[in-house]
């Protein structure tokens, strides 16, 4: 009697803690969250078709100065770390919260700024603020969405967050070609002072909290937190395995975005900031309509395994809805503009770029989001730390590709390096692929807590 009504029970139960938030209280939530996600890609990007000025301004070289990127990649890392970890202890509100004054006071910063080194120190700054938007909210999304509602949330998410890669570009290289790019940055902390206004609600589980299982607490209660406890659920095969897979997609996007200026820009004679951000166009209406449609996919693919196995529930079954895009959407996508660009000059050249530009990003959204679903899936109690070591290790790992570009695309050229970056796109499938066949086991080899059908 206890083995046939607890399992009932427990799934009840369980299945209580979503409904706490009405439906439309969810989706005011989702809006939020996605407004702070839009916030590291939208720093990040319109900054890009700015890089020419600024290394006029400072007297520097666009390679130099190309290392902010860089920069801004690896301040991410540390944030997404910092913040998910403390989210865990403190909640995800005062979180949010916390980070909006680093932001303010970083764009501040990069807009006062005079030499290289104080624009790399407030750059780092800035991106630190609100690095955590990605992470958290998907762990937010994770708190109230069901199992097979979490993807197409966590799309819808994911989709509002890269407007930021859609309309930054154009935007931070209009305010460079007719105002500066200094007066764009002030435009960052007007944005956070902006979101301080709202009022976020605890999306945590009730008694999930570490200062919640404390017996005694100060009224200010300030406790340290190791941020790089969340990188050791990187030695799960699993986690670490979609990790590897998920960066090596992604290079492809960056191998196509930082050096547009001098790649697609020079090709085609294009020395206008703002009509250089607008080929970013592109890329980021492929990230805005892949995300979702890729989220929503994903949970179909999900549910119509389940049904096969008879009810079974197995988290790899929701990678299978990746290979679209990491077989033939990226690779084809980035190898065809490094030949188009080298072989194809005119107006055809350029339309066939923007249009391979387009495909990457959708391609790219049809990998991602599936895996940070997965990440959510299988380590529910502690999503928000595993997203932020998924991100914090791919960061680093693009981090160190994307100071590389140029350079190889200097030594080697367009098409080569792009041809390299859709090989490794290839092979971070070809990881995902091994992920599906072998996840059951490779779960059994290191347990650090995954979820059950019962607790997520």
């Amino acid at each position: 009697m206890l083995s046939e009504e607890s399992p009932l029970l427990a799934t009840t139960t369980h299945e209580v803690i979503y409904d706490r938030f009405a439906p439309d209280q969810k989706r005011w939530i989702v809006f939020l969250v996605s407004f702070v996600g839009f916030l590291p890609t939208f720093v990040s990007s319109t900054f890009v078709p700015s890089i020419p000025q600024i290394a006029k301004d400072l007297n520097s070289t666009r390679a130099v100065v190309s290392l902010t990127v860089s920069l801004s990649i690896l301040a991410s890392a540390v944030g997404a770390l910092v913040w998910a970890a403390y989210s865990s202890f403190y909640g995800r509100r005062p979180i949010y919260l916390w980070g909006m004054p680093f932001l303010c006071v970083g764009s501040c910063g990069v807009a006062l700024s005079t030499s290289l080194q104080s624009l790399l120190f407030w750059r780092f700054v800035q991106t630190f603020g609100c690095a955590g938007g990605m992470s958290l909210g998907a762990g937010v999304i994770g708190d109230i969405y069901k199992l097979e509602e979490r993807g197409t949330a966590i799309g819808v998410f994911f989709g509002a967050t890269l407007l930021g890669s859609l309309f930054a570009p154009f935007l931070g290289g209009a305010a460079t070609q007719y105002w500066s790019w200094r007066q764009f940055a002030l435009f960052h902390w007007c944005i956070g002072c902006f979101f301080c206004t709202f009022r976020f609600p605890e999306t945590s589980h009730p008694g999930t909290l570490g200062i919640d299982k404390l017996k005694h607490r100060r009224w200010i209660h300030i406790t340290w937190i190791n941020p790089l406890r969340s990188l050791w659920l990187l030695r799960s095969p699993n986690l670490f395995a979609v990790m590897l897979a998920a960066s090596l997609v992604l290079i492809s996007d960056f191998v196509l975005l930082v050096p547009l200026a001098y790649t697609i820009g020079v090709r085609y004679r294009i020395t206008n900031e703002a009509i250089i951000g607008a080929c970013f166009l592109p890329n980021g209406l492929g990230n805005f309509i892949g995300a979702p449609v890729a989220g929503r996919l994903s949970d179909i693919v999900l549910r119509r395994w389940r049904e096969k196995r008879g009810g079974v529930w197995c988290p790899e079954d929701r990678l299978r809805a990746t290979w679209i895009g990491g077989l033939f959407m990226v690779p084809l996508s980035v190898g065809a503009s490094g030949l188009i660009t080298t072989y194809v000059g005119g107006p055809i050249g350029l339309a066939l770029n923007l249009l391979c530009l387009l495909t990457n990003g959708m391609g790219v959204d049809f990998v991602v989001n599936p895996i940070g679903s997965y990440n959510v899936d299988v380590v529910h109690s502690r999503s928000a730390e595993a997203i932020a070591a998924h991100m914090a290790s791919r960061s680093l790992i693009i981090s160190a590709a994307t100071a590389l570009v140029i350079p190889t695309i200097e030594r080697i050229g367009v098409a080569w390096t792009d041809i390299i970056a859709a090989v490794l796109a290839v092979v971070g499938q070809g990881i995902i692929l091994l992920t599906i066949r072998y996840g059951d086991r490779m779960r059994a080899s290191m347990d650090v807590g995954f979820s059950t059908m019962e607790n997520n």
